[in-house]
């Protein structure tokens, strides 16, 4: 039990190590909101964001080609806002001069900081995979991205295209190192836990009122459990990114057999 608890430990603290970038973005969220700030509050955070990846990058933090993960999932993030926004799903009810559509170009970075979280957690837990079918998960990853537009034309299709991914995925482990053992995971399970953390600081952005559903414009109330799934999907598409880049590292790939738990 002991072991347990001291391995639960190490893994959480690397897990928070990982993380610093999106707690980072949400410190300024909740800073945004309660100091008076000489520019809009919006304005001020696409500094703060832009200024934050780039010192994360002078730090050593993140490689350049982490940035570019960061800034190539800003781009897909905020596309996918723009198009929400105007369909009515969410919106962003604060002023700003730095926003298209009505969607503040800070936006993106929440979803850059998926990216972050994943390149940092890959290098802090020597994360490998076993079995990964690099090509037919980024198409079904694509085809979800898509679907987060089409289907408010033709029919939902996440549930079939989440099913294709588990079958693509099932023969997939994330191999991974707490302390001084290796441990596996199925990936499509690390989907759903990051989808579900996901959710979660999703109620605290709308708690923070950086952007509100329609059923929060009166009074807050929390996003419902059925997010947590679209999450879980649109992790996919930062995922196959981030292993793109980790494929032309030459760290993709579990190699040898080596003690694992699973």
């Amino acid at each position: 039990m002991r072991r347990f608890l001291a391995q639960l430990v190490r893994f959480g603290y690397q897990q928070a190590l990982s993380c610093l970038y999106p707690a980072l973005v949400f410190a300024g969220i909740a800073v945004a909101q309660v100091v008076p700030l000489p520019i809009a509050a919006y304005d001020a955070l696409l500094i703060y964001c832009v200024a934050l990846t780039f010192g994360f990058w002078a730090l050593g933090l993140e490689t350049w080609r982490e940035v570019a993960v960061i800034f190539g999932f800003h781009l897909v993030g905020l596309a996918l806002e723009i198009f929400k926004v105007a369909e009515g799903s969410w919106a962003y009810p604060g002023e700003g001069w730095t926003k298209i559509g009505g969607v503040p170009l800070f936006s993106g970075f929440m979803y850059g900081a998926v990216g972050s979280y994943i390149c940092q957690a890959w290098r802090r837990l020597d994360l490998r995979l076993a079995h990964y079918p690099a090509v037919s998960a980024a198409i079904i990853a694509v085809l979800i991205y898509a679907n987060f537009f089409t289907h408010h034309w033709i029919a939902d299709l996440r549930l079939y295209l989440a099913l294709a991914m588990l079958v693509v995925l099932r023969r997939c482990w994330v191999y991974f190192t707490v302390g001084d053992t290796r441990y596996r995971m199925p990936l499509a399970l690390s989907f759903v836990l990051i989808g579900f953390f996901l959710w979660l600081a999703e109620n605290l952005g709308t708690l923070l009122q950086a952007w509100q559903y329609p059923n929060q414009t009166e009074v807050w109330q929390a996003v419902h459990v059925e997010k947590l799934g679209a999450w879980a999907l649109l992790v996919t598409m930062s995922f196959v990114m981030v292993a793109a880049i980790k494929s032309r590292e030459g760290v993709l790939y579990h190699r040898g057999a080596e003690p694992t738990v699973t």
